[in-house]
């Protein structure tokens, strides 16, 4: 061997395939980067589009109408005068509440099945 020479290593050879590999994965991490970056814009956007929908729920037989947006609040509630019983408040109340939950439950599941058609319905903590 020559001065200088290990064993096993090639004068002038090896060192580039090493650099050429560290690049491929440059490259590929900058394309991923990429990617989470145009998905998260989407994301936004999709967000965004959900905020400005509304979606409506009754109760008793449409005695009692919630309205709830894309951001979670209530809109709207709209009560028929005959369902107004002031001997019977509870019940009122009851009404009230089954139709503002059943709204929130069902901007709840758009949300989710929008989110769902953009993550291929992966569960992304936090994105809701």
């Amino acid at each position: 061997m020559g001065k200088g020479m290990r064993a096993g290593k090639k004068p002038g050879g090896g060192g580039g395939t090493q650099k050429q590999s560290q690049q491929m994965q440059q490259m590929q991490q900058m394309q991923q980067m990429q990617q989470v970056q145009a998905m998260q814009r989407k994301m936004e956007q999709v967000q965004a589009e959900i905020d400005e929908m509304e979606t409506t729920a009754t109760s008793g037989g449409g005695a009692v109408t919630v309205t709830v947006s894309g951001t979670k609040e209530i809109k709207g509630i709209a009560i028929k005068p005959d369902v107004v019983d002031p001997d019977d408040i509870e019940m009122l109340q009851d009404l009230i509440m089954a139709a503002a939950n059943e709204a929130l439950r069902q901007m709840e599941e758009i949300a989710q099945n929008e989110m769902g058609k953009l993550t291929g319905g992966l569960a992304l903590p936090g994105m809701l």
